[in-house]
């Protein structure tokens, strides 16, 4: 399947199974520099862009195991500079001809490096911003023994080399992580490394990403083609509806909502009153009964997610069957995080769950697929629906998974259950409004347990369902922290859910961040 990139050149991550890689991606293109990961295959990838540098991750290998995964032949053939961090460094040390030792200088967490002599004073490895002694965050169990004859050392620790580099400059190797906050200059280091060293002009844009899109869009869809966009009322999929309205006209797009029975409270007046605001079109097909049904008795995250994508499907192509004019394509609002976790078309090398507008669509579908938004995280995303026009409300909403609220319940899902989750949160999201909360969070919202409680109300004894409370702070849903809401606004919201919503007598707080936890928990 064929997608166009929103950009044309840009650096590779080579992803070797660091829990940092996509972090790596993410401070890139916050400097203006289009990235995307790939697994170390030995073929080399069809990447769809020019790529004019290449990053080797970290990752839980050890370079002298037999099953440690080696250092891809076209990496270095590419004849681009090439980065490495972490195992990343220690592979292209392995390679030519250093050593690496394993297991007896292990540093983990915030360290100090410094310059190694003076003649490093002018290396293209120390960036403006670099001041010595230099707070770098470290997780590593091996080190560098001895450099390769070309190369030589430009910063160290107490311990260990933490940087390196070969004659020419552009083969350079970082023992510590850039690419995470802790870093002092981190994200300033890796756009020097693009601008600098792999000559990139740093140009992807909000303004340059609409155009890009645009023109991956016209070059895609065929001539008088028709489009059906499926629409959750979420981010992205009001955003691409928005976007490929733009670029084709309402005559060639469809928007459809389909109310699976698993949506927030008021996600279908929102899709609907944006739509009347752009002046959209948008039909909502009712087909609860039917993904009810179909999900009766399923318990399996997997099993569930896989029969929600394959009930959309088979509800689109009903809708097709029923109209004259025959659609195309089939857009969807599908992110980069969301192709990442799936591990799927080659771009990661392991499943973390699979989202049912990727893996879990359907091996033979009627449509073609768009997702112009494949390749881009959430908030670059944002910026393009507020580029489009789409109120503020719309652009900062929360996130929503595609399966909606069918792995926001443990176990089987049924009517009465998704009533549940929908009033306790409608009751968590107002309150965090109310209280000027809610933008301060990435994703908040109620999980159902599939577990009963006992307790006692009114004087009586309960045995009903347990509630858990989920809010996280990130920047792009590749990682996350707990939000740190007090005990006080806790017990308040747990308070109105148990008076308010009949079922649940007990309301816990998940503080797992991500990872080692995903954010949604199923």
């Amino acid at each position: 399947m064929y997608f166009p990139r929103p950009h044309n050149d840009g650096l590779c991550v080579v992803d070797f199974g660091s829990q940092y890689t996509q972090l790596i991606a993410r401070k890139l293109r916050e400097q203006g520099v289009y990235c995307e990961s790939f697994p170390p295959t030995d073929q080399k990838p069809d990447f769809g862009f020019t790529v004019r540098g290449i990053i080797l991750s970290g990752g839980p290998d050890t370079v002298s195991d037999a099953t440690a995964r080696s250092l891809p032949d076209w990496v270095l053939a590419e004849g681009v500079p090439v980065l490495g961090i972490c195992y990343g460094m220690q592979l292209l040390v392995g390679h030519f001809g250093g050593e690496v030792r394993s297991g007896h200088q292990r540093e983990y967490g915030r360290a100090q490096i410094v310059k190694s002599s003076n003649d490093s004073d002018d290396h293209p490895l120390l960036w403006p911003g670099f001041n010595a002694p230099h707070e770098v965050w470290m997780s590593h169990g091996d080190h560098i023994a001895r450099l390769p004859e070309n190369f030589h050392e430009v910063a160290h620790t107490s311990r260990t080399t933490a940087a390196c580099a070969d004659a020419s400059g552009r083969i350079i190797g970082l023992q510590y992580h850039p690419e995470v906050e802790h870093t002092q200059g981190g994200s300033e280091f890796l756009g020097y490394f693009a601008a600098k060293i792999c000559q990139m002009e740093c140009s992807w844009q909000p303004k340059s990403m609409m155009a890009s899109i645009e023109s991956a869009l016209r070059e895609q869809v065929r001539y008088n083609s028709h489009i059906l966009v499926a629409c959750s009322g979420g981010v992205d999929s009001t955003v691409a509806l928005a976007l490929l309205n733009r670029v084709f006209g309402k005559e060639r797009v469809q928007g459809v909502f389909v109310d699976t029975g698993l949506l927030r409270w008021n996600d279908l007046a929102s899709a609907q009153a944006t739509a009347n605001q752009l002046s959209i079109s948008l039909e909502v097909i009712p087909a609860a009964n039917l993904f009810y049904t179909r999900l009766e008795k399923q318990t399996c995250p997997e099993t569930k997610r896989k029969i929600i994508g394959s009930t959309f499907i088979d509800v689109f192509k009903s809708y097709t069957d029923q109209h004259q004019d025959r659609f195309d394509y089939l857009a969807q609002g599908t992110l980069y995080s969301d192709v990442i976790e799936s591990g799927y078309g080659g771009v990661a090398p392991r499943v973390i769950k699979t989202h049912h507008n990727v893996g879990g669509l359907p091996d033979a579908i009627p449509f073609e697929i768009l997702e112009p938004f494949r390749f881009l995280f959430k908030d670059e995303v944002r910026q393009l629906g507020a580029e489009l026009g789409i109120h503020k409300d719309i652009i900062w909403q929360h996130p929503f998974p595609g399966p909606g609220l069918g792995v926001r319940i443990a176990g089987e899902v049924n009517r009465k259950r998704v009533e549940i989750v929908q009033e306790a949160d409608k009751i968590f999201i107002n309150y965090l409004k109310e209280k000027g909360l809610y933008n301060q969070i990435w994703q908040a919202f109620c999980v159902l347990l599939p577990i009963k409680s006992v307790g006692v109300m009114g004087d009586q004894r309960t045995h009903e369902w347990v509630l858990s409370l989920r809010a996280v702070t990130s920047c792009d849903a590749m990682t996350a922290k707990v939000a740190t809401l007090s005990i006080e606004d806790l017990s308040c919201v747990a308070e109105k859910i148990v008076s308010s919503v009949k079922g649940v007598n007990r309301v816990l707080y998940d503080v797992t961040t991500k990872p080692p936890a995903t954010i949604e928990w199923q």
